[in-house]
């Protein structure tokens, strides 16, 4: 049966209930609408001269801000160590909280209001303290993770979290009262009880007493619960309880979790015992602001201890002036439509219908989330739950994201990136969305800008992607969404300036000078460029000279090679001067060249496969360091590195000693820029796969030459010798071993697209091109062409029919005709394959 006075069928008590002499003990769930409003109500008739609010008491300064026309919740009060931002808590507030409607009350009404909870100076001390408090009282770690709520995550039923001092059996209130209601949900529960409660002229103050009395009975049996360091709290409350009512009489309500009435009521211990309980508590310099939050760090799924299931629904119920059901079908139905799909108004009133229908079935006074969502997938989703978690993400958690005042306190950093927000149209949001920049165009090279340096400070409000026409020189594309934690990471990156352009510069030139790594370096010079930091390149430049001139490694100047060929790539889309940037990176790559070969000797399996990657990489950064300048065609290589690298790639290719993956890479790579023609190719795979290799190094060698990279298979596809080749190796290779080679081959093979498995497997079930024959299928007769859409070989004149397409398309003139006889094959000329 349910506890006294919160049985969800009793009858409503009837209006005009005599007012309780005060101190008014309002004991709620935080961030409950249905407290909320039961506080609302409280306070309308006790009218007292005072509210106290569990809260830490620094931040009363900071409540008028509370009444601010810019003041939007969802807020949060964040504190933080003066001298140590990273250790930093959180204390949320939902327009639905308890807290932030009587705050709004008091304010308005010209009521004292006041916090009165342990202060953030003790409660950020403790973290590390073997007297910590409990895990929902201690501020977030150095990352600030949005679950540290010191005033409120053990403060309500059910919602706080096991302590760190004590053991696993913390008892969680909302648990045990739905238990001895015979509810096997929490949430049930409490939705049944308290949110579908009707008002109907009902005694405000029942409520309050039904709740306290069931606490009572909870704290008579358990105790403290497993939450110790509640007793600290409370003796803190306690003693400004007392001082609230020397100043302002009996006239005084406290809001607070419903778990501390009982500690606040009745007879409470002497303030001697109280202060004892507080003598000698670290104490560490907190400064307090109020920052946006948002309804999905209100979620409890987010890790935040006093988290709720769906702050979007609890919203939705406060908010609503009457049918909440009806307007909340409402609300989903206009976002399917916005997604495409078709929701009628009949599909709205046949989900308010079933919904009630539910609710009666259940025994429920009213349709909740539960039916609610039962007959939004029945009627609007067709059963499916993929459009009901779009419903799940967008309404019932939700991506509302508060606003505070521009007259909150805040470290100058912060005020910088508000005023370049605002100046660039960059509003943060909580929803993730999509921000594609073209870089010639001087207010989104100027947003670039900004996004780099927040991520060079560590403050990930952007981060790169790429989408469809991003990929380019001149167009960059991230993902933005604005995290409340960020907030602490700006004011952890205000130790290194008062303006994100300062700060960046300082916190660059310092990463350099500590860089141990040479591909730190490089990476470094790459984010300096793209923020443009120039007064911060001397100094990382530097360092990078430093850093080259003493390392040794090839596998160092390979990972550190990549970074600075994107940054010369980038310096010239953003008019950089990197004249000694580029000297640099040659100086690396021709040491590169130099020691490859001797490092790719005498490696095991997984030392082949990261130098394989580190070919690739070097590569592809060659390539970059050689491009043609401008449109002359002219090539930026004085240091002839495509040369010697192509020379250090043959020999790669025909040392035996060099490892099977690295092998077949080199021979791949020279295949692709055309210093290797496809009869040297398959001499050379025939040299690998014969019968005289051991079938894992052959196996290496086919995984090097076409796997890893986009579009390999075609290769086999287009040329029919190579694929007889590997066929014949594989029909060849003995049973014994055959189980040894087959993890690398489907490694390998399990990589290309279904498309090109398919045409691979119809191109061997055909059988191999006789020479100067046609295709013949295995145990048939010969066929007179290729199979449907292969050709024997290249149809050159098909192939040049689309050149003048491709001209007109790329805007270039047309080449001159190449004379019949010519077989050279140019590997600037871009021409189809």
């Amino acid at each position: 049966m349910s506890p006294p006075g919160l049985d969800p069928a009793a009858p409503v008590p009837q209006a005009n209930t005599p007012v309780p002499r005060g101190p008014w003990l309002l004991g709620v769930r935080h961030h409950g609408p249905g407290s909320a409003r039961a506080v609302r109500a409280a306070l309308d008739a006790a009218r007292p001269r005072a509210v106290l609010i569990e809260g830490p008491p620094e931040a009363d300064t900071l409540l008028p801000l509370a009444a601010d026309p810019q003041m939007r919740p969802p807020v949060a009060l964040l504190a933080h160590v003066t001298d140590d931002p990273g250790r930093a808590a959180f204390w949320p507030f939902a327009e639905f909280s308890p807290e932030w409607v009587a705050v709004r009350w008091a304010l308005a009404n010209g009521a004292e209001v006041r916090f009165i909870d342990l202060p953030a100076a003790h409660s950020l001390a403790v973290r590390e303290e073997s007297t910590a408090l409990a895990e929902g009282d201690a501020p977030a770690p150095a990352s600030a993770d949005a679950g540290a709520d010191p005033a409120s995550a053990d403060i309500d039923p059910g919602d706080g979290p096991a302590p760190a001092d004590v053991d696993a059996l913390a008892v969680d209130p909302l648990a045990v009262l739905a238990e001895a209601a015979g509810y096997d949900d929490p949430e049930r529960w409490w939705e049944d009880v308290v949110e579908h409660r009707g008002d109907r002229g009902a005694d405000p103050f029942a409520p309050f007493d039904a709740l306290a009395d069931a606490m009572g009975a909870l704290r008579e049996e358990y105790g403290h619960g497993g939450h110790a360091r509640d007793l600290v709290r409370e003796a803190h409350m306690r003693i400004q309880l007392r001082a609230a009512k020397k100043e302002f009489g009996e006239e005084v309500a406290v809001v607070c979790g419903a778990w501390h009435v009982p500690a606040l009521a009745g007879r409470p211990p002497t303030l001697t015992a109280d202060r004892a309980l507080l003598k000698g508590l670290p104490k560490v310099k907190a400064e307090l602001t109020w920052v946006p939050w948002t309804h999905r760090r209100l979620a409890r799924h987010s890790g935040y201890g006093a988290g709720i299931d769906s702050p979007g629904w609890y919203g939705h119920l406060f908010g609503a002036p009457d049918r909440p059901v009806a307007r909340w079908m409402t609300k989903v139905a206009g976002l399917l439509r916005g997604e495409d799909r078709l929701v009628s108004s009949a599909h709205v009133i046949e989900a308010v219908r079933l919904a009630e229908t539910l609710a009666v079935m259940r025994g429920r006074p009213l349709a909740g989330l539960t039916e609610t969502t039962d007959a939004i997938r029945a009627v609007m989703c067709d059963g499916s739950d993929v459009p009901l978690s779009l419903v799940q993400d967008r309404l019932i958690v939700g991506d509302v994201l508060g606003e505070v005042p521009d007259s909150a306190p805040v470290v100058p950093l912060q005020r910088d990136l508000t005023r370049r927000q605002r100046t660039l149209r960059m509003k943060p949001e909580a929803a993730e969305r999509e921000l594609e920049l073209d870089l010639r165009k001087d207010n989104d090279a100027a947003r670039s800008r900004l996004l780099h340096r927040l991520r060079l400070l560590g403050v990930g409000w952007g981060e790169p992607a790429e989408f469809r026409g991003s990929t380019g020189t001149f167009r960059e594309g991230w993902r933005l969404r604005w995290e409340p934690e960020l907030s602490v990471k700006v004011a952890e990156a205000g130790i290194w300036g008062t303006t994100v352009l300062a700060a960046a510069t300082a916190k660059a030139e310092s990463e350099a000078v500590s860089a141990t790594a040479l591909s730190a370096v490089t990476a470094l010079a790459e984010q300096c460029l793209l923020a443009e930091l120039p007064d911060a390149l001397p100094v990382v430049m530097s360092a990078l000279a430093d850093r080259a001139a003493l390392d040794s490694d090839v596998g160092h100047l390979a990972q550190a090679l990549p970074a600075l060929a994107r940054t010369l790539r980038y310096g010239d889309v953003r008019s950089t001067d990197t004249a000694a940037l580029a000297e640099v990176a040659a100086g690396l790559s021709m040491r590169i060249c130099v020691g490859l070969p001797p490092a790719c000797t005498g490696l095991d399996d997984d030392g082949a496969t990261g130098m394989r990657r580190h070919v690739d990489a070097v590569h592809t950064s060659i390539a970059l360091l050689t491009r043609p300048s401008g449109t002359t065609g002219d090539t930026a290589d004085p240091h002839d590195l495509s040369g010697r690298w192509a020379r250090v790639l043959r020999t790669l290719a025909d040392r035996d000693t060099v490892a099977g993956v690295v092998r077949g890479r080199a021979v791949r790579l020279l295949l692709d820029d055309g210093r290797l023609d496809e009869d040297d190719a398959a001499r050379l795979m025939g040299l690998a796969l014969s019968p005289g290799t051991p079938p894992g190094d052959a196996a290496t060698w086919i995984e090097g030459f076409v796997g890893g990279a986009s579009g390999s298979g075609m290769l086999l596809v287009h040329d029919e010798r190579l694929l007889g080749l590997v066929d014949a190796w594989l029909t060849g290779v003995a049973p014994d071993a055959f189980t040894d080679v087959l993890p690398l081959l489907r490694r390998t093979f399990a990589a290309y697209e279904p498309g090109v498995r398919r045409t691979l497997g119809e191109l061997v079930r055909r059988g191999p091109t006789p020479p100067g024959g046609t295709p013949s299928a295995p145990g048939g007769p010969a066929a007179e062409a290729g199979a449907p859409g292969f050709g024997p070989s290249l149809d050159q004149a098909r192939a040049d029919a689309v050149l003048p397409l491709l001209h007109l398309l790329l805007g270039t003139p047309p080449a001159p005709p190449a004379p019949s006889a010519q077989a050279h094959h140019d590997p600037t000329e871009v021409t189809p394959r």
